[in-house]
């Protein structure tokens, strides 16, 4: 030994450490792979550019899978190793140099003993550093260091040692540091330089597919659906995942314990509160478990649950040291939902009745920042209903549960509503919560508790008075009370100049909503010139998502008006537009009662495609009509496809059926009555057909048309003739209207001997049908009208759409009408991939499986692929993307 440095050199045969004890032969021995141990070929993959960069970091929590990954790693390698395991006794300057030339020792990669051996355990020589950094530097062949749990070495002068040795050593070390913290050294020049391979939490997780291979290992055969399930909640953690493999072993069913384990009463739980939250001091552990309550969190949200000020520093160091707590920017961190889950049961079984109080301070300081839907979801779970109610009306929020974006999540959020709370705001949103569900009954008995807590000048902030007129327009709307909307809507237009602009402008569904229920009053009392003004104004709302519900719903009420006005073409092509409103958004498709299917569905029975009438009509046979509209709507579709299979009678009873409504609607009785002479002409009594008709036909071409043609039947010519020039003169109805008016005509001249006449109709009406595919008004024209189409004349324009045979070209169209199809809007790669699998006749269900997503999901990409290949059916779908060549 020389003292002069401090430094043993060879002669003294260093089989010690520093302070004389020997080493232990596990701190250098690569840690064993268990027999269930999954190697993951990405992992391995990446690990290799470890020996073309001088550092590599394998960063993740406790129990990431890091350690065994580059121990397998390393096995592989075929040349020498030097491993190391740090632990509590190696955290000095000399013990660490000292166990680390012995590792070198043990990987046959020894140094010269000139290089010296430290023999103070507190410290290690500049020189002996000098040395060993030169002798690396002129290897051929770089030795490999792996230094496990290196975040063990919080000494600052040991990384910039070895941060000294390994720049100087140059090409000839390759070092591994293997970690839960971010190491003192400059990382930022090695990353600056291209000169760092990194690893971290992200890339440590397991995939499904993955997850699925480590239970096999542990002899669970599941799907890699279950095993996702599992990723999704432990988010891939490697130690989460074995466990859980481990303790479903015992289990007589692993699938479903894996979804349904208890997560603060596993072996999991035992492995974080004792890796994690047990290593942690006291107030670093009071901290974690009070903001387990919450989604994401900040220092200062934290501090208002511990009732202290030390958050900052200490979520900052949590985060360092991987202590699953994640940095999410911006000052906010959230837990793992893992452990989250832990520290929860945690906390009820030590802090019983804790709980709720740290929900009331998390909902109060949430709603002095502004954060409305967490701070109502900790208000809730606090049980603070009149604070929560009170927020929502007064945020003018309450419209967000009418418009499907968090509408199911608030109804759920409120349906714990305790009866006894009773104010204006919880009377308010007990009102919200009951009309969202169209429970009108209900719903207006928490209104009228609402209105009379709002006497005439009360001084009731406006939001929770404009709140209350958007609930009276919609109870109006769902009651089919015109006046009472109107009301409500001239109160709102008062009420809105009184609110802040900023709050009016962060809830634009509120007045697109007002103009969506005051447009359907006015739709059911049949004035259809009012309605598409409010209507059209509430189509072009702008406001993205919030308002897209809204927005489809009103081009559902317009298409309506265009079907009964005889347009159904631009009724089809606004309900195709109103469904992407919300499909653009991924908000959830109304399942079976929306209006839009009811009116494709009436516009399919106009094509005679009756089928698909059906298909349409089943998917709305159970759900409840929300409004009178919408139930006028299903009876009318219904009776109409009724009429067409020949069941006259049931499609009298489905008119019969009462509309519940307080006012009449004169398109609803019209539409009824039209039924109803259909049938009494079916039976022969035309006369009893025409006066049924002649009642409401002031103002209706459909019923002027229907009555014309019982005219006729009855033997009246010039009476059916003058019923429609009056259609005639008013010059704004639709084809489907105009189509069948002109086949009476031509019926009429047919009865009179003039054919040339009568055809010369027919042909127009082919012409005019042909655009819209209107085949229904041919079949109930009757027997007559059959010489007519079979003839050379006019088959060419019948053939192809309403008789069988190869069209001719026609003339008379415009050019476009034979053109080859275009596709306007792409498909996404989704859709094409449901497309191919429609094209191999498979169902839905079985989509859905080969896919590996919802029903919900396959039908929504199917009636998109519909919407853009401007077809109706699956078969056209096929035939038309064959077309296209998409298939």
């Amino acid at each position: 030994m020389t003292a002069s440095d401090g430094t043993l050199h060879e002669s003294a045969a260093p089989c010690v450490d520093p302070l004389g004890d020997p080493f232990l032969r596990t701190r250098f021995a690569l840690p064993a792979r268990p027999a269930t141990f999954l190697r993951r070929e990405r992992l391995l993959r990446h690990l290799g550019q470890a020996l073309l960069t001088p550092l590599t970091m394998v960063n993740g929590s406790a129990g990431a899978g890091k350690t065994l990954s580059v121990a397998d790693w390393a096995s592989g390698l075929g040349r020498p190793v030097a491993w190391l395991t740090l632990d509590a006794a190696v955290q000095s300057p000399g013990m660490f140099w000292a166990h680390l030339l012995q590792a070198l020792r043990t990987a046959d990669a020894p140094v010269p003993g000139e290089i010296g051996f430290p023999a103070d355990a507190g410290q290690v020589n500049h020189t002996l550093l000098t040395r060993l950094a030169a002798e690396l530097g002129t290897r051929d062949r770089p030795v490999t260091v792996v230094l496990d749990e290196f975040d063990r070495m919080t000494a600052p002068e040991i990384s910039q040692q070895l941060e000294f040795v390994l720049r100087h050593a140059g090409p000839g070390l390759r070092l591994v540091l293997v970690t839960r913290t971010e190491p003192l050294l400059p990382l930022h020049r090695y990353r600056a330089a291209g000169e760092m391979t990194e690893i971290r939490d992200a890339e440590l997780a397991f995939t499904p597919e993955e997850a699925a291979a480590l239970l096999e290992l542990h002899g669970l055969r599941l799907s890699v659906r279950a095993a996702r399930d599992l990723v999704d909640r432990t988010r891939g953690w490697a130690a989460g995942v074995r466990l859980c493999a481990l303790a479903a072993q015992r289990s007589p069913d692993p699938e479903a314990y894996l979804k349904e384990f208890e997560a603060g009463h596993s072996t999991v739980a035992d492995f974080l509160l004792a890796e994690v939250l047990k290593r942690q001091p006291d107030q670093t552990q009071d901290l974690l478990l009070r903001v387990s309550v919450l989604d994401r969190f900040r220092a200062d949200l934290a501090n208002a649950l511990t009732g202290r000020d030390d958050a900052e520093p200490i979520l900052a160091g949590l985060h360092r040291e991987n202590a699953f707590v994640e940095d999410l920017g911006h000052g906010w961190y959230r837990l793992h939902p893992l452990f989250r889950e832990i520290l929860g049961a945690h906390l009820r079984e030590r802090s019983p009745g804790l709980e709720p109080e740290l929900h009331r301070r998390a909902a109060h300081w949430l709603r002095r920042s502004g954060s409305l839907p967490e701070m109502l979801s900790h208000g809730a779970a606090a049980g603070d209903w009149e604070f929560t109610s009170r927020a929502l009306v007064d945020d003018l929020a309450i419209g967000q549960l009418f418009t499907g974006l968090r509408s199911e999540d608030l109804a759920a959020l409120f349906a714990g509503l305790e009866p006894g709370t009773t104010s204006l705001a919880t009377d308010l949103v007990r009102a919200a919560r009951d009309l969202s569900r169209c429970d009108l009954d209900r719903g207006l008995v928490h209104l009228r508790h609402a209105e009379r807590r709002l006497p005439p000048g009360t001084s009731e902030p406006a939001p929770a008075r404009l709140s209350c007129a958007l609930l009276e327009a919609l109870a109006a709307r769902l009651a089919g009370s015109p006046d009472r909307a109107e009301q409500a809507a001239d109160a709102a237009r008062e009420l809105q100049r009184e609110v802040p602009a900023d709050l009016l402008d962060r809830h634009p569904e509120l007045p697109a909503l007002l103009l969506t229920h005051l447009g359907s009053t006015r739709l059911w009392a049949g004035r259809f010139a009012e309605a598409r003004t409010a209507l059209g104004a509430a189509a072009r709302s702008p406001g993205g998502a919030a308002t897209a519900l809204a927005r489809k719903e009103s081009l559902e009420h317009l298409a309506l008006m265009d079907y009964l006005d005889g347009w159904p073409g631009r009724a089809e092509r606004k309900v195709f537009t109103a469904m992407t409103e919300t499909e653009r958004f991924g908000l959830p498709q109304p399942s079976g009662c929306g209006l839009g299917q009811l009116v494709l569905a009436a516009v399919a029975v106009d094509r005679n495609d009756l089928g698909q009438a059906e298909a349409l009509l089943g998917q709305a046979s159970e759900a409840a009509a929300p409004d009178p509209v919408t139930a006028a709507g299903r009876s009318i579709a219904t009776a109409r496809l009724l009429l067409a299979r020949g069941r006259a009678r049931a499609a009298l009873a489905a008119t019969d059926a009462a509309v519940p409504a307080d006012v009449d609607s004169p398109w609803a009785r019209s539409q009824a009555a039209l039924i109803a002479s259909s049938v009494q002409l079916a039976e022969g009594r035309p006369q009893a057909a025409a006066e049924t008709l002649e009642q409401v036909a002031a103002g209706q071409p459909t019923c002027a048309v229907g009555a014309a043609r019982a005219r006729l039947a009855a033997g009246d010519r010039h009476a059916a003739l003058r019923l429609l020039d009056d259609v005639t003169a008013r010059g704004s109805s639709g084809p489907a209207v105009l189509v069948r008016a002109t086949l009476v005509r031509a019926q009429a001249a047919n009865a009179a001997g003039d054919v040339a006449t009568a055809r010369r109709l027919v042909a127009r009406a082919l012409t005019e049908a042909r655009r819209e595919k209107l085949r229904r008004p041919f079949v109930e024209a009757g027997a007559w009208a059959g010489p007519f189409l079979a003839g050379a004349p006019l088959h060419a324009l019948a053939a192809g759409w309403l008789l069988p045979g190869a069209a001719a070209p026609d003339r008379s169209l415009p050019p476009e009408t034979g053109a080859a199809p275009v596709l306007v809007e792409q498909l996404s790669a989704r859709e094409r991939d449901v497309l191919r699998r429609l094209a191999q006749t498979m169902s839905a269900e079985e989509i859905a499986a080969d896919l590996y997503v919802s029903v919900n999901t396959v039908k929504t990409h199917l009636k998109s692929v519909y919407r853009k290949l401007s077809v109706n059916r699956r078969g056209d779908a096929v035939r038309r993307a064959r077309e296209l060549r998409l298939l």
